[in-house]
């Protein structure tokens, strides 16, 4: 008798080791399933932020010398600012945004603006058919007024301004990283050749900047400003005709020569961009 009572608890505590087991297994696949496959995507990118920043290495754009050797076109380093994706919320977003707009604003700089809409959030700066699409591309209908459109992404973007002149300027950049996009290891370009008190202020205050980066690019400098500008010629930002012609060697914000030798000679002046990739320490 006292063997059966004992052969029966034995096979009790065998058949709870064996059900804890499976339970503990259970779990660890459903954990494994969830960071696997659930947020596989998100975990992935996370990691590779924190791993690596590609970052693209400029190229500066070749001289041109006259006979006695003397530079007529060179270029000079200028500093650029770029966003990345981080971990955040609406409300830390935008507020890097309005910081970073208040500061372009004392220092005279310019930055994008595509929102079709004035600043006074009055009218738009588009019109007829091409209105009634831009509409209909955020589902709004196609008498939507201005002030309706402003409340519209004013919510789509968490938007917490004191002023509609203030969640206007927000908005501009937030439009800005809609239409163009950006990642944790792309970026979205802010404001070109910036002066050093902005860099110095962003540099001072980067707590202020989340996700802001402090980029050089070369700025084409002619040393004798207009002398023999026809024969020299001139270069300007590549047009979307060209920029479709040659994806595979220009960026959509690259210049390009537009006239005189900077046209003629494009193929040897432009430089070979490189892509670095940065270990990111923080």
């Amino acid at each position: 008798m006292k063997r059966k009572i004992k052969k029966e608890y034995t096979n009790l505590r065998f058949n709870i080791l064996i059900i804890i087991i499976y339970v503990i297994g259970i779990i660890l696949i459903s954990k494994l399933f969830e960071l696997q496959i659930v947020k596989g995507a998100e975990y992935r990118e996370t990691s590779n932020t924190r791993l690596s920043r590609e970052s693209v290495l400029e190229a500066s754009r070749g001289e041109i010398l006259d006979r006695s050797g003397s530079t007529l076109a060179t270029s000079t380093s200028s500093f650029n600012l770029e966003l990345y994706k981080i971990k955040s919320d609406d409300q830390n977003l935008n507020n890097c945004i309005l910081n970073l707009i208040q500061l372009f604003e004392n220092y005279g700089v310019k930055y994008p603006d595509n929102f079709p809409m004035n600043k006074d959030c009055t009218s738009f700066t588009i019109e007829g058919e091409t209105l009634t699409k831009w509409l209909n591309k955020y589902k709004l209908n196609e008498g939507t007024t201005p002030e309706e459109t402003i409340k519209y992404f004013i919510k789509k973007y968490g938007i917490k301004a004191e002023n509609i002149e203030q969640a206007r300027k927000i908005i501009s950049i937030r439009y800005e990283i809609t239409t163009k996009g950006y990642s944790s290891t792309r970026s979205l370009k802010l404001a070109e050749n910036v002066s050093r008190e902005v860099v110095a202020k962003i540099s001072e205050r980067n707590s202020d900047f989340p996700g802001v980066t402090i980029t050089t690019q070369s700025a084409r400098k002619y040393n004798y400003n207009n002398l023999a500008s026809h024969i020299i010629g001139y270069i300007g930002k590549i047009s979307e005709k060209e920029y479709n012609e040659a994806k595979e060697i220009y960026n959509n914000d690259d210049y390009v020569g537009r006239t005189g030798i900077e046209s003629l000679f494009e193929d040897y002046l432009r430089g070979e961009k490189r892509k670095r990739r940065n270990r990111n320490v923080s």
